[in-house]
């Protein structure tokens, strides 16, 4: 029976990674998504969940099983298109896992091994959530949260945490060296991303500060700080340059997704915007941009979402979530956008710098109020009535 089900297993694995992608039939005209996930638990290989031997295993049953696949950073290396995935366990622990693909939107397969990410003097419980950036530096940075029980939770607690912003790099994705957690005046970080260039000699770390593990108090917006060395990652002062606004996508709370990509009219950021609805919190996709000269500048703020959950994407471990940590910029201006949706899955969707460029700087910015969105849908409709003349 085990020999007659480990086929059964291998072939369907084999079957969904040959899967081939194809784009939705109808676009906004901003971006494309395509009809499957493109990391699922099913994707992870056979060998990490499996007891392969039948004589230890006779009903081929999973040993150490995967509940969720999520949350990518994203890098073009060695000309293939690679994310570095969070995997989660069934045990709720998540680890870091590298998959590649020849094209970028099908055929992901994970490397032979998970990260195997070295450790601070302060042990991780648990990681996630890896941003990539390719420094000017020379090395390729992984800045991650690192989650570990707060100390000083009260007796009985078993919640309480403490995230801190970890940092690793490397040269090849396979060996990690493992560099001090980014030490801020915040008393949580969460969501913290490398800026790809020195500002002013110095790293440049986006952060989203908070006053809790869950909750943000009084803290939060996408906020910027500098660290003298990486290797004793310390930011004096932060400052915020994108905030928390009432009654928008990112009400309750913010935070940058991948690293920025460089555009001839300014630096192009994906971001992630909370807001708090009666069925819960809800997680979208929103884009800004900054000035090449003042990367604490924001020069383009569309309004509302960029992209939100639809249909099936809305189911999932915590529903009703989009989030992005990764995307890929190719040489002939394709952009891919890896998204997570509901805490779950990986997806891609396409677009290009032309496309996202005129999104971002010819989108109206939110008025902040039901009167100034009539303006905006007024002024279209006078726009477009003009036309007809």
């Amino acid at each position: 029976m085990g020999n007659k089900r480990l086929h059964t297993l291998k072939a369907i694995h084999t079957n969904l990674i040959q899967q081939n992608n194809r784009k939705e039939v109808f676009s906004n005209g901003i971006y494309e998504r395509y009809q499957n996930p493109i990391l699922t638990p099913d994707h992870v290989p056979l060998e990490w969940r499996y007891d392969l031997d039948v004589t230890s295993n006779a009903h081929m049953m999973q040993r150490l099983g995967v509940n969720a696949v999520f949350n990518a950073g994203a890098i073009k290396w060695n000309d293939k298109y690679v994310l570095v995935a969070r995997v989660e366990g069934w045990d709720r622990k998540s680890y870091f896992a590298v998959a590649e693909s020849p094209n970028g939107i099908d055929n992901f397969r994970f490397w032979e091994r998970p990260i195997n990410l070295p450790q601070t003097d302060k042990p991780d419980v648990n990681v996630y959530d890896m941003r990539l950036t390719s420094h000017e530096d020379g090395w390729i940075y992984g800045v991650f949260c690192t989650e570990r029980k707060d100390p000083d939770a009260p007796l009985g607690d078993t919640s309480a945490a403490i995230a801190k912003a970890g940092i690793a790099r490397t040269k090849d994705l396979v060996e990690w060296e493992r560099l001090p957690d980014l030490v801020s005046t915040a008393g949580q970080q969460r969501n913290v991303v490398l800026h790809p260039e020195f500002v002013k000699g110095k790293y440049a770390f986006y952060t989203r500060p908070q006053e809790g593990f869950i909750e943000v108090g009084g803290g939060g917006g996408i906020g910027l700080g500098l660290v003298d060395a990486i290797e004793n990652p310390v930011i004096e002062e932060e400052i915020i340059i994108n905030n928390k606004e009432y009654h928008t996508v990112y009400e309750l709370k913010n935070g940058l997704g991948p690293s920025p990509l460089k555009t001839s009219k300014g630096w192009l950021h994906l971001a992630h915007g909370v807001r708090n609805t009666a069925a819960g919190l809800r997680y979208t996709l929103y884009m800004f941009m900054t000035s090449l000269d003042d990367i604490s500048k924001v020069t383009h703020l569309p309004g509302g979402y960029f992209m939100a959950p639809e249909g099936e994407e809305r189911i999932g471990d915590v529903s009703n979530v989009l989030f992005s940590n990764g995307w890929i910029l190719d040489n002939d201006g394709t952009v891919y956008i890896y998204y997570a949706s509901s805490d779950t899955r990986m997806h891609v969707a396409t677009s290009s710098l032309e496309q996202l460029l005129d999104y971002v700087m010819n989108t109206p910015p939110d008025g902040f109020s039901s009167q100034k969105s009539v303006e905006s849908v007024n002024t279209l409709i006078l726009k477009n009535a003009n036309l007809n003349q």
